[in-house]
């Protein structure tokens, strides 16, 4: 099921309490960390603070949180390329607390991704495009990208990278999924006896 397509190797700069420390300090986080064996579910949007991006899209992916985790996800994170300030201030504002940050400040992650689009016709410089993925162990299983992924285009789709899109998605896959991955660990206790097999 996984596309033929890794998430890029990136690192970030986050404002987050250290554990067992009280005050906000800068922590590395990496690509690596978030996504090495485990399936999550990122969706990115065009900046913090905007409109749909904070009545529907991160809300949205909030709401449906449990139920997403339901259906064989570790963790939700939400990417823009905003400063670790500015995220960690929207998230506060809009009272998130399972949806996890992404602060791309610099754009490399969305860069990478082929996802950086300008959007100065609106004074908001470079930003990500909108969309939605499900990554399993780094590899990009399923994404979905709005229409418009062009430099200043006019509107601002918002069709398919909602929670509700994701979530049927993850319930429709579940099971073939499951079944996926029982036929691969069979295969791989087989091959293991016969290794066994032929050193005896």
């Amino acid at each position: 099921m996984a596309v033929e397509m890794t998430v890029p190797m990136v690192k970030w700069n986050k404002r987050a309490i250290p554990e067992g420390e009280t005050d906000y300090a800068w922590v590395e986080e990496d690509s690596k960390e978030i996504f090495e064996g485990k399936r999550v579910v990122v969706f990115a949007l065009p900046g913090a603070f905007t409109p749909t991006c904070s009545s529907t899209h991160l809300p949205g992916y909030e709401a449906k949180y449990d139920d997403i985790i339901a259906e064989d996800v570790d963790a939700v994170y939400c990417l823009s390329v905003n400063d670790s300030f500015v995220m960690n201030s929207w998230f506060a504002d809009q009272g998130i607390v399972k949806v996890q940050p992404i602060a791309d400040g610099n754009g490399e992650f969305t860069r990478h991704m082929g996802m950086l689009v300008e959007k100065s016709a609106v004074c908001f410089g470079l930003r990500s495009q909108r969309y939605s993925m499900v990554v399993d162990n780094g590899f990009i299983e399923n994404i979905f990208c709005e229409d418009g992924k062009e430099d200043n285009f006019a509107g601002d789709p918002f069709d398919i990278s909602d929670a509700d899109t994701m979530l049927e998605y993850l319930q429709n896959v579940k099971e073939l999924r499951r079944e996926e991955i029982a036929r691969f660990q069979e295969e791989q206790e087989r091959a293991e006896a016969e290794e066994i097999e032929e050193d005896v």
